[in-house]
């Protein structure tokens, strides 16, 4: 089917296309609502700055698919294949993308908020200044993504891996990054306030100029990490490694530090640092 035939029966109100082959097709601008593309062969196509707000693409093949700026709120793009999609600046609200492959995919600058990606396969996708508020990442995979200044406050990112991120400036205020591995991220000037890291592996991480106030470090493992400039005000460090960490210019001010492993830190004095703060007890309450 081409172009103009699909258009023309869209106009008389037929909306399941599914399984069609429109691979390659120019379809800018055009307004699609409430479409079925389930299993679709999508791939090249051209979606630019269409409006597809709850459309199906369930299992569709979108490899190289161009949505930039395209409007998709409320779409079902599970199990879909974006790999190498273009999805900056789109408009995706409330999405479905359980299991999708979004493998090298842009989405630079689109909204998520409260989308679903669980399972979904981010390895290596640009994600720089995406609004992922409220969304589910669980179980997703983001190693060697580009977060650079990603929105993930309140996101829920359980079982999500992070190998290699770049999550600097990010905003990842309120959310549970408790036993998570995080080994070697990049956190530099990321803000953290309020979030929970309990257990989680920051070894190697670069955390220069993180912003955590209020956050709960309870056994968290800093070894070899890079804390310079880190703001640490009422955060929760009880039982912490900081082995080996870089620890210049810190503010521990009203941290609770007991238990603290402070083995090889390097810092003006590690020994003064340790007793310069007594330990006192944890608050309920980590506000920021």
């Amino acid at each position: 089917m081409d172009v103009h035939s699909l258009l023309q029966r869209y106009e008389r109100g037929q909306r399941d296309f599914s399984g069609i082959d429109l691979s390659g097709a120019d379809l800018r601008g055009q307004t699609l609502i409430g479409v079925n593309f389930r299993r679709a062969n999508l791939r090249g196509v051209q979606f630019g700055r269409a409006f597809l707000t709850k459309a199906d693409f369930t299992g569709a093949c979108l490899n190289w698919a161009d949505f930039q700026c395209a409007k998709l709120s409320d779409s079902k793009l599970t199990d879909s294949d974006l790999t190498k999609a273009n999805l900056s600046g789109a408009f995706m609200v409330q999405a479905k993308l359980p299991r999708a492959k979004l493998a090298g995919a842009n989405l630079s600058h689109a909204n998520l908020r409260r989308a679903n990606l669980w399972g979904a396969n981010l390895c290596g996708a640009n994600l720089e200044k995406v609004n992922l508020r409220q969304a589910n990442v669980s179980g997703s995979n983001l190693n060697w993504a580009n977060l650079v200044e990603a929105r993930l406050s309140e996101a829920n990112v359980s079982g999500a891996s992070f190998n290699g991120a770049n999550l600097s400036s990010a905003f990842i205020r309120d959310v549970d990054l408790s036993g998570m591995d995080l080994e070697g991220v990049n956190l530099t000037d990321a803000r953290l306030q309020g979030s929970k890291l309990i257990g989680a592996n920051l070894t190697a991480s670069n955390c220069q100029s993180a912003h955590l106030q209020g956050a709960d470090l309870q056994g968290a493992n800093f070894s070899h990490a890079n804390l310079s400039g880190a703001s640490l005000e009422r955060a929760n460090l009880t039982d912490a490694v900081l082995k080996q960490a870089i620890l210049q210019q810190v503010n521990w001010d009203r941290a609770v530090l007991s238990g603290v492993d402070w083995e090889g830190a390097q810092s003006r004095s590690p020994e003064a640092l340790r007793l310069s703060f007594p330990p006192v007890e944890p608050t309920l309450s980590w506000a920021v």
